[in-house]
Parts: structure tokens; sequence; C-alpha cells
């Protein structure tokens, strides 16, 4: 029994261990246009403003448009020793990958 107690309690909580962040470098404006969900907002010139909210060692996914603002967040992360950020590339890109949803 007590097996079946462990196992139900890590199949609810494994989303929760493989909780990976996502963030949505455009403007407020292009976000609210439309973006995945379950996302945050922080434009690609603040993302240092994640430094007290989130450890450098977690899986960080950024996204933009094109990718361009994506790879500047990117490697600002890493210059400050984030050590798992992953350009996603644009909105659809980022869809693709990480199987999520776009809402307005």
């Amino acid at each position: 029994m007590a097996f079946y107690k462990r196992l139900l309690l890590g199949i609810l909580f494994l989303p929760l261990i493989n909780a990976n962040i996502v963030i949505d470098v455009r403007t407020p404006d292009e976000w609210s246009a439309g973006h995945l969900e379950g996302t945050k907002n922080i434009e690609w010139q603040d993302i240092l403003n994640i430094k007290n909210s989130v450890n450098k060692d977690e899986q960080i996914y950024l996204y933009c448009k094109s990718g361009n603002r994506s790879g500047r967040a990117t490697q600002i992360l890493m210059d400050a020793g984030y050590s798992n950020v992953t350009n996603a590339g644009s909105l659809e890109q980022a869809s693709n990958l990480l199987n999520l949803k776009i809402v307005k």
C-alpha cells in the first residue's frame, strides 16, 4: 500500500518537478496580442530582474518574435551565471518546442 501512495504522489507532483520557466521577452503590447500559456513577460533588456526569483541552475526558455531579442537575453543570463538557458526562438517555434498553446 505504501508503494502505491508514493507512486500516486510521484505522478501528481511530476509536473511540478519538471516545471520549466518560460519567459516572453517582447514588449507588453506584443505579449498582449498573443503569448504562450503560462508564460511571464519580461522585456529582454530587463531580463536580469529574475535574479531574485529564479535560481541560476533552473531551466529557462526565452522567446520573442524572431529569436533575436531572446538570443540577446539568453546571452545576458549566461553572462550572469545562469547555466540552463535556451533561446526557444520565435513565438511559433517556442510553441512547437515546448508544446504550449498560443493564447490571446
